[in-house]
């Protein structure tokens, strides 16, 4: 469904090279990966491994210095058109929700912005107030809180009920891939587990797809199907999470170890 084919990506570098004039670091080293529809796959890498670079790459926020990203097989940074394609299908949800939610909406009106992209993507121009009412109460259900939620502020609720609320509005946009950047580790460990059985329960009711960048090894053993290994912008192995046992590489035989 989504591929990405020997991926470089680099940025400006602080450091000046008086004779070429300004140097480039490189972050993303001929990075290809596969995301097969209906299934979850893992970036897992320490900080600074380029994991949330090949996101921004993923979700059309970041034109590679070469290689393609193809969604369903035609290339998304060819043109304009081929970013509104995936943009119509792609989802993101954030590690930090407290700058992912406008304080100074209510939650009815944050719910509201994804109602209205996925209104804009069936050609719809304006939703009515009930329809967005009843859609907004729908939409916390499916999350797991209730619709008094509705008329309160970001401030007013707790992370892990915040971070439902993105979630919700993540699946408002009606996507067909959700990609999450580190979106539960600013969480307790309680509420992880919550907030990972009810993005189980998601993609199984809405046939959705993910990606899930992180550096928590357990949470991509409990939520994916795949995991792939990040280290200094390299793809050191990929393989199914119930073959993660049977590794030999280096790097993710050290992560593995660590929470054994």
């Amino acid at each position: 469904m989504l591929e990405l084919k020997d991926i470089c990506v680099s940025f400006r570098s602080e450091r000046q090279d008086k004779l070429f004039g300004t140097s480039r670091d490189q972050v993303l080293f001929d990075v290809s990966l596969q995301v097969e529809k209906g299934s979850c796959l893992g970036i897992l890498g320490e900080t600074g491994s380029g994991k949330s670079t090949v996101g921004r790459v993923l979700c059309g926020l970041l034109k590679p210095d070469s290689g393609q990203v193809l969604l369903d097989g035609e290339e998304i940074y060819r043109n304009r058109q081929g970013r509104k394609n995936l943009q119509k299908k792609i989802s993101i949800v954030f590690q930090d929700y407290t700058t992912s939610a406008n304080p100074r909406f209510r939650i009815r009106d944050i719910l509201a912005e994804g109602q209205r992209a996925a209104a804009r993507k069936k050609g719809i121009r304006k939703l009515s107030r009930e329809k967005i009412k009843k859609g907004a109460g729908e939409l916390m259900e499916m999350v797991g809180l209730s619709a008094d939620f509705l008329d309160r502020y970001p401030h007013e609720l707790s992370g892990g009920q915040l971070q439902r609320v993105c979630i919700a509005r993540a699946v408002a946009c009606e996507p067909e891939i959700i990609l999450f950047d580190e979106a539960i580790s600013s969480l307790d460990a309680h509420t992880q587990v919550q907030v990972m059985e009810l993005l189980i329960d998601l993609k199984e009711k809405l046939n959705l797809t993910y990606v899930f960048i992180t550096h928590d090894l357990t949470s991509v053993t409990y939520l994916c199907d795949e995991v792939l290994f990040l280290y200094r912008g390299h793809i050191t192995e990929c393989r199914p999470v119930r073959e993660l046992g049977k590794t030999t590489d280096e790097y993710a035989r050290r992560l593995l170890q660590a929470i054994v």
